[in-house]
């Protein structure tokens, strides 16, 4: 086992990233993978895509762009293991061997199951109606991600704290069951990540149809950008910094003193199309390089299935053997 703190995020292969996930998840994710007492693990997580995703091109299409986001951010994956959940066969393996441990009463739990459950019995449906296996078995192949490699601590958001804890209960019941191989994960909630406004002043996410995509070309993030929600106020009238979503993106953005400067210069009345191009030079700023490392990756496929398949190999250095002391301890053994 290894002495050093093991750190696993999961990114879900459905979507285009925006501004809210760059701020909130991969910025602060990157930063964390250069501690040299951490050991970092980043997965494309494609078969939890299909649980919510039954486009196969959107699903390879998200798969390209999240891998090339995170190289052209800065993921030194020498540092770190960058791979693709569907590139290291012994998680769906492991996925098995916990699900033959998981009580089924843990899964009648799960906050994402019991919504679909309560949304039928309210449409006057069967409870069950349109619940797919891999929507209630989700908690499962979660737990496999998180315990294939023995992660100590699992950034998450408040909503996955639950799968946290499964993941917990499900590796104690293992280890009971089969002798200590789990280490039993932490969530680690950052109560300080920031939440980024999306354009109508509601938090940035795909489902109200607000983001800001990360890589729009510099024409379209300004035009995205001045389309963010501002009140009626009038150039020249002092202005409220808290209560204005195009402050609280700029903030996420700016150093200290940028903040400082600009507060001041919302109490003097700056006009809110000057704020925003303010806000599209900052942010500009940070992606302008970022951004033509993207462009060459989503143009150059093969590079970053070569990345990907490195980091495979690299997890599966760890998987296989691990496996093989799994199906030892659960009595799948050679015989003779």
């Amino acid at each position: 086992m290894t002495s050093k703190q093991r750190v696993l995020t999961g990114i879900t292969t459905t979507g285009t990233p925006h501004l809210g996930n760059y701020v909130g998840a991969i910025k602060p994710a990157i930063a964390a993978s250069r501690d040299p007492d951490t050991e970092s693990f980043y997965f494309l997580a494609d078969y939890h895509a299909l649980v919510k995703c039954e486009d196969p091109e959107r699903v390879q299409r998200s798969t390209l762009e999240i891998a090339a986001t995170w190289l052209a951010l800065g993921l030194d994956t020498e540092r770190s293991v960058f791979y693709r959940q569907s590139d290291v066969p012994e998680i769906p393996e492991l996925t098995w061997l916990l699900t033959c441990v998981t009580a089924k009463g843990l899964m009648n739990r799960a906050h994402a199951y019991k919504a679909a459950v309560d949304e039928n019995r309210e449409a006057g449906e069967d409870p069950d109606f349109g619940v797919p296996m891999g929507l209630f078995c989700y908690p499962i192949l979660m737990a496999a991600d998180i315990l294939m490699f023995n992660a100590h601590r699992v950034p998450v958001g408040k909503d996955q704290v639950q799968h946290l804890e499964m993941a917990r209960d499900i590796a104690q019941r293992f280890n009971h069951r089969y002798g200590e191989h789990f280490v039993l994960p932490e969530a680690e909630v950052d109560e300080h990540v920031a939440t980024l406004p999306g354009t109508d002043g509601r938090k940035m996410s795909k489902s109200y149809d607000n983001t800001i995509a990360l890589w729009l070309p510099e024409k379209k993030l300004r035009k995205a950008i001045m389309k963010i929600k501002t009140n009626s106020q009038e150039p020249g009238e002092p202005k409220d910094p808290d209560s204005a979503s195009v402050y609280s993106v700029y903030a996420a953005f700016a150093t200290p003193d940028q903040r400082e400067r600009m507060r001041q210069a919302f109490a003097d009345g700056i006009a809110w199309g000057e704020v925003k191009q303010q806000l599209f030079e900052l942010i500009n700023r940070e992606l302008e390089a970022p951004r033509e490392r993207y462009e060459a990756l989503i143009n150059d496929p093969a590079k970053v299935e070569r990345e990907l398949a490195r980091g495979a190999e690299r997890a599966r250095e760890l998987s296989r053997p691990f496996i093989e002391q799994l199906r030892d301890a659960v009595g799948i053994r050679r015989l003779g």
